[in-house]
């Protein structure tokens, strides 16, 4: 817990979440000149939904502005260790979406157009090439592919670490281990954040707390939908032969996903796969119930993979609405509450184009894409579009 003596008595903007999200908005903002940014969290950085992802980074979405804020993210990533200063581990292997089922291959047909429009390279293959560039692969009942080589997969806790060093370098007070516990609102305009040390006075709050979202915004009478969902990962044993060029590969009608993880002779996988019977909860302790399905699906689609050996695993937390999109904006009836949250389990890809755009929201300019329609205020109306990709 923090000491009441270091908290800050007021700042100009109060960052609730610690984790990429967050940070990227903290640096932004003190980047851009904003003084007395603070960010709170309840734990350690990155220690929610971040640092339990599974690191991939890509630009194949359904959505236009899902793959514009992809897009410029990745951009960021290449460049992570020039801007920054740390290195984040960064594979530009690719990702591989193998197809099944001729509704998706037309889904991802019509996405690659659109990808294409907005300057990913992106492409529909056959099986044989996936195969190729996917070694582990089994063509059993694959019709075709969607694979783009400028995807990947880095290190989320290396990007936690990057933007944490440079959000305090540019002014930001960050304070994890302090959670906040309420926000204060007067006449419609937040006036502070209240915390385990104390309160301090402000009249911006950014609410970037991931699975936790709902419960800030019910703090100053925002609803934001978002329902935590426990994913869990693996890590196998050495893989023999792997070559470390695999990318990133996703079988879209199971969801099973797999990228190599370490390096050298020890170089093995990280893998996972959602599970249809998760119900909306905060646990975190790992489940076998899952693992019957799992096991069917690699028999089907990596049988070389039932042989490899499993060396570790985890669960996180994704922060899902109703479709599947995230929640950027403004509040329309608390004036000083902006929201980042409900990426679904795409927000670590997002964090950096995202911070960019809360900035600019706070300042009051136009982002580089417009996220109106992203805002909570959606899921009152019927203009809501599901992302199509969500695995």
């Amino acid at each position: 817990m923090t000491d009441p003596r270091r908290l800050p008595a007021s700042a100009s903007v109060v960052v609730i979440g610690g984790g990429v999200m967050g940070l990227s908005t903290a640096h932004h903002l003190a980047r851009a000149g904003v003084r007395d940014v603070v960010l709170l969290d309840k734990g350690g950085l990155g220690s929610g939904s971040t640092c339990k992802a599974a690191g991939g980074v890509r630009a194949q979405f359904s959505d236009p502005v899902n793959i514009a804020l992809r897009a410029r993210s990745l951009e960021t990533f290449r460049e992570f260790p020039r801007l920054f200063g740390q290195e984040i581990d960064f594979h530009e292997v690719g990702y591989l979406f193998l197809l099944d089922s001729r509704p998706a291959v037309t889904a991802f047909e019509a996405n690659v157009a659109l990808q294409n429009d907005l300057g990913v390279p992106s492409r529909v293959i056959g099986v044989d090439e996936a195969c190729r560039l996917s070694p582990l692969v089994s063509t059993d009942g694959l019709l075709a592919a969607a694979y783009s080589p400028t995807d990947g997969h880095c290190t989320p806790e290396s990007v936690v670490l990057g933007y944490a060093s440079a959000a305090r370098r540019a002014g930001a007070t960050l304070l994890p281990h302090c959670a906040a516990t309420g926000i204060d609102v007067r006449d419609g305009q937040v006036v502070g954040v209240r915390t385990e040390a104390g309160t301090i006075r402000t009249d911006a709050v950014v609410c970037a707390a991931g699975a936790w979202s709902a419960e800030v915004g019910s703090w100053a009478g925002v609803d934001l939908p978002v329902s935590p969902l426990r994913r869990q990962v693996l890590v196998t044993g050495p893989v023999p032969g792997l070559d470390p060029r695999t990318p990133f590969t996703v079988d879209f009608g199971t969801s099973l996903y797999f990228h190599g993880e370490g390096h050298g002779a020890g170089r093995g996988l990280l893998l996972g796969m959602s599970d249809p019977d998760e119900t909306p909860g905060f646990a975190l302790t790992r489940s076998d119930g899952w693992l019957p399905r799992l096991g069917a699906a690699i028999e089907r689609r990596a049988p070389a993979l039932a042989e490899v050996g499993i060396a570790g695993g985890w669960a996180g937390l994704y922060e899902t609405t109703p479709d599947h999109n995230a929640l950027i904006g403004r509040a329309d009836a608390v004036e000083g509450f902006l929201y980042a949250t409900g990426f679904s389990g795409h927000g670590f890809l997002m964090g950096p184009a995202v911070g960019e755009v809360v900035r600019d929201l706070y300042l009051g300019a136009e982002p580089f894409v417009d996220v109106g329609g992203l805002s909570a205020a959606r899921f009152a109306g019927v203009d809501v579009r599901p992302e199509l990709t969500i695995v």
